[in-house]
């Protein structure tokens, strides 16, 4: 059950919560990460393809990725071209780091709930 809650949740943010019936970290989890997604997206965020040639697109890649569903749904779908002279250019990027960053947090504690080290 840790393996499939723990792929679940780093598919879809907060689903690995809901397969353990933590509904309320599930729903929360699943809002805060889609609307910081969203809004990266709606502020001319750029979305970072796989390129590991050097480390910082490398790096940006894996933080954007780990939203799951959010950005390869973004990145099939052409969206995230990105617009670097817009003001919110930089934010909007940040915002979408921390919703990868943050999901991957999210997997960290759906490990530790499935194991039972917390409740």
């Amino acid at each position: 059950m840790t393996f499939a809650a723990c792929v679940a949740g780093a598919i879809v943010p907060g689903f690995g919560h809901a397969l353990l019936r933590k509904w309320d970290r599930a729903l929360i989890f699943f809002v805060c990460i889609a609307a910081m997604f969203v809004l990266g997206l709606n502020l001319d965020g750029r979305i970072f393809g796989p390129e590991f040639g050097t480390l910082f697109p490398a790096l940006k890649f894996i933080a954007q990725a780990g939203s799951g569903l959010f950005y390869w749904v973004s990145l099939i779908q052409g969206l995230g071209a990105g617009e670097p002279t817009a003001y919110t250019y930089d934010y909007a990027n940040v915002f979408m780091y921390v919703a990868g960053l943050l999901n991957m947090l999210v997997i960290v504690d759906v490990f530790d709930i499935a194991r039972g080290r917390k409740q």
